[in-house]
């Protein structure tokens, strides 16, 4: 079993999304003590945004392409590979203004390619990243859950599932600006929703 982990905070050494994510990972290496664990780090590791030149390298075919433009389709080929290698996937997200960190966007871009992560079919789209379980360890200042200012868990439902990502479990740890109590209780709801998990 393999267990890839990518923390998005932009945080890297005090993220509370990092935090959770983390022990969203043990539970699951307890669970099976033989998996090994793929970190990547958005932070330490970011990776490049689509931008034009992006754009011109992945709609030029592989043999007209320039050693730059080779480069950068290989940058994503190579996150791609990572996703496509693991069985578990653990995601650390905290909330930046209302939504998910451009880092955490920039990987998911780096992973949404047609005719490799997803087809477009007679009957509409067809995700092709199956057999993955997904963890997200959701880290927030405020009470969000089951609202309509909760723009993260949709979001990030729809583009796993068009990916073909369907089965994922989210962790909340809510309440984080809002003093010393809230910060503990959210800690311990989190450790609730973990040992809960199936792992």
């Amino acid at each position: 079993m393999k267990i890839l982990q990518i923390n998005a905070s932009a945080r890297p050494g005090a993220s509370n999304s990092t935090r959770v994510a983390d022990a969203i990972t043990a539970k699951l290496k307890s669970a099976h003590p033989e998996a090994v664990v793929e970190l990547r780090d958005l932070a330490r590791d970011p990776l490049p945004p689509l931008d034009e030149t992006a754009l011109g390298a992945l709609f030029t075919p592989a043999p007209e392409r320039s050693a730059e433009q080779a480069a950068r389709v290989a940058l994503d080929d190579a996150v791609i590979a990572q996703l496509q290698s693991a069985d578990a996937i653990v995601l650390g997200v905290p909330m930046y203004n209302f939504n998910i960190p451009v880092q955490l966007k920039a990987w998911i871009d780096a992973i949404s390619r047609a005719g490799v992560t997803f087809r477009y079919t007679a009957e509409g789209p067809q995700g092709l990243v199956t057999g993955k379980k997904v963890y997200v360890a959701l880290a927030r200042g405020g009470l969000y859950r089951d609202t309509p200012a909760d723009f993260q868990v949709p979001y990030l439902k729809s583009v796993l599932g068009f990916l073909g990502m369907t089965d994922v479990e989210f962790v909340y740890a809510e309440g984080l600006a809002m003093g010393e109590e809230s910060v503990a209780k959210a800690f311990e709801d989190a450790r609730t929703q973990i040992e809960a998990l199936a792992a």
